[in-house]
Order: C-alpha cells, then structure tokens, then sequence
C-alpha cells in the first residue's frame, strides 16, 4: 500500500504581511522534510467576524503602532524587503485566492506563486486584484495565467473559497499565516521553529533527516537532533 505524503496546511490570507514574511522560509522547511503543503486561502474578514478578531483599520493606534515597529524589526532581521505602506494595501485578494485554488485542484506546484502573490503587494507596489496583474504574476511563476483565471470565475472554485471560512473557524485558526501539522496549529512566522520541532518529533517517518543511527552512542547519553538554523 501506497504511503501517503505527510501534509501541512497552510491557512493563508493573501494579503497578510506576516505570511509575505514567513512564505520563502515555509516553502524551504516543507521541501526540506518532502511534506505536501495544502494552500488554504481564507478571506480574512470573515474570519475575524467568526473568531472575534479586528480588522487592522478598527484596531487602536498602540496596536497599528507596534505592528509598524514590529514590521520593521523583522523586515532587518530576515534583510527581506517590506513597503511598510504599500500602494495597494488593503486590497481585494477574492480573485488572487481563487486562482490558487484552480491551480492546487489542478495539481499545479503554486508555491512560488502564492509567494509572488504576497511579494507584489509588500515589496513591489502592485494591485493583485487587477486581472492583469494576476495573470502576469502567474505566467512568471511559470503557469497559464489565462487559463488559470477562467478556472478560477468557475461556481466550483469559488465554492471551495467560500467553505475556506468554515474550514480554518473549524480548524481553531483566527489568523493568517496558521500552520497546522498533524494536529498541531503554529499561528504566525515566528514559530516556523517550533514547527520544525513538531515535524521532527513527528511519527511520520523518516521526512528527509536521513536514516537512523546504526551505531548508537555507547556512553548511554542521548544524542543532540542536528537544528537546522534559522533564516
């Protein structure tokens, strides 16, 4: 029987600038232990009215001030270029979300363009709702932008888009970017860490670490797991 490939979900708000943060090293840390990641684009605020969160506009300024200063601190600390006030932002990312579903139900690898996605807001000044844009971001990443954006107008897509919402309420999540790996919820990208911890204490198997130490130390003391360091 056939072993199926260990999953992350990953639920995720196009426009969220912590996801944009967090996507290049997510990508590496799944293709890293060979896990399947399944992009679960929420609408956001739907989200929020369902887990009693604040759209960042409602927020108090001591909270949109600290996500500034945060946004900064991790901007220097990654060295990832972050608009701290894109041109576009907040902007409507219904279609952009569509389209990634269309081409996850077509078993396209839409990794690298859910990260274009994310980069053409925060880092490029771009309007990801305008179709155009859409369908060039997408033919860059190597996908038929055409095609995938009439795949993505389909009832059966946007149906899938909609039950998102119930799905990540379902889930426990309230945020973008939330991690769940075997039953385990990571809510934003400062805990990639402990989410490599997750899959490494993982009974899944193998997950790329190479195989088991044949020879184990002698002196009874266990041996360290080798941390891969972060980005």
């Amino acid at each position: 029987m056939e072993q199926q490939t260990p999953t992350i979900d990953y639920y995720v708000w196009l426009s969220s600038d912590w996801a944009y943060l967090g996507g290049v090293r997510f990508v590496q840390l799944a293709a890293r232990f060979g896990l399947k990641i399944d992009h679960i684009p929420m609408r956001m605020q739907d989200v929020y009215a369902g887990s009693g969160g604040i759209l960042l506009a409602n927020r108090s300024w001591q909270r949109q001030a600290y996500r500034i200063a945060e946004l900064k601190r991790w901007r220097s600390r990654l060295g990832i270029p972050v608009n701290i006030e894109p041109k576009f932002f907040p902007c409507d990312v219904d279609l952009a979300s569509c389209i990634v579903i269309a081409g996850q139900r077509r078993h396209l690898t839409i990794t690298d363009f859910v990260n274009a996605l994310m980069r053409a807001i925060w880092a490029e000044d771009q309007n990801v709702a305008d179709p155009g844009v859409l369908i060039a971001v997408a033919d860059r990443c190597g996908l038929e932008g055409r095609k995938l954006l009439d795949a993505a107008n389909t009832e059966a897509v946007r149906s899938e888009y909609r039950g998102n919402t119930a799905r990540a309420l379902a889930a426990g999540v309230f945020g973008s970017p939330f991690y769940v790996f075997a039953g385990e919820l990571f809510w934003g990208q400062d805990r990639l860490d402990m989410l490599e911890e997750a899959i490494v204490r993982s009974a899944t198997g193998n997950l790329g670490r190479g195989p088991a130490n044949p020879h184990p130390p002698q002196n009874g003391r266990r041996a360290l797991a080798k941390r891969t360091p972060r980005a």
